[in-house]
């Protein structure tokens, strides 16, 4: 399997049964973007599209983290957020990784040793700061310095401001998991950005259905407890868009008819 994808080693659910939407409401939520503004773009249009043929609902826009790294248009992805389309009544923008490994190289340029094996080479391009340095180890102190010197103070602020989760009707949506058996409040950060096996492997009730990203899939993985939408759109093209709406589930996705 390319790129690390999980293969599904149960069938998976048709729809999130007995999971529900609040009436007079439909929710758009967004898997890992990691810097292809192209595609966000491609979907927000698709969305819209969606809209006008089915107007009269309270729209609301959700995106589960992981703006930046890997793809090359992290600092337009910030730009999209920081503009969220009209039509969204409510717009809740997550935290993911990936933004708390771009935080922390800001605070403490040590962390880039390990941030630049992760995609922070091409966020650091994405607003002009030369990484051949930070490519051979070394001189992160000024990376971090040209990184903060170089992003506009209203994408820090954003970054800064990101919620870890979000709960509308039955759902609750966070990037990576949860940790099961621990209630939904009482959930630590980390894992809320981070959990992976305990989260995938685990066929508990977390008292609300999760929709997630973080772990790439090659198509929406949908189990009695969880959603993941995460299909990989930095390499695949394939960015994922849930629509849930009362009982239901579909899935807008770039490069599909």
């Amino acid at each position: 399997m390319p790129l690390g994808f999980r293969s599904r080693s149960a069938k998976p659910a048709r729809k999130p049964s007995g999971y529900g939407v609040p009436a007079g409401q439909r929710i758009y939520a967004i898997g890992d973007i990691h810097g292809r503004d192209d595609l966000l773009r491609e979907l927000l249009g698709r969305i819209e599209a969606d809209i006008r043929a089915a107007p009269g609902l309270t729209n609301t826009l959700v995106l589960l983290g992981d703006y930046v790294d890997r793809g090359f248009g992290a600092s337009r992805v910030i730009d999209m957020l920081l503009d969220p389309p009209a039509w969204a009544s409510r717009f809740v923008p997550l935290k993911g990784n990936h933004e708390e490994m771009l935080l922390a190289f800001l605070a403490e340029p040590g962390f880039g040793a390990d941030w630049r094996h992760f995609g922070g080479l091409e966020t650091l391009a994405s607003y002009g700061v030369g990484v051949r340095d930070v490519q051979l180890g070394r001189n992160y102190d000024k990376a971090a310095q040209d990184l903060a010197g170089s992003m506009p103070q209203a994408h820090i602020a954003l970054l800064q401001s990101l919620k870890l989760s979000c709960v509308i009707g039955d759902f609750f949506f966070c990037h990576a998991g949860v940790r099961p058996g621990l209630a939904l409040d009482e959930q630590s950060p980390t894992d809320l950005m981070w959990i992976r096996d305990e989260f995938l492997l685990s066929e508990r009730d977390h008292g609300r259905y999760v929709v997630h990203g973080h772990t790439p899939v090659e198509e929406p993985d949908v189990r009695v407890n969880r959603m993941n939408i995460d299909t990989g759109a930095y390499a695949t093209g394939r960015l994922t868009c849930a629509v849930l709406e009362s009982h239901d589930v579909r899935f807008l996705i770039t490069g599909t008819g």
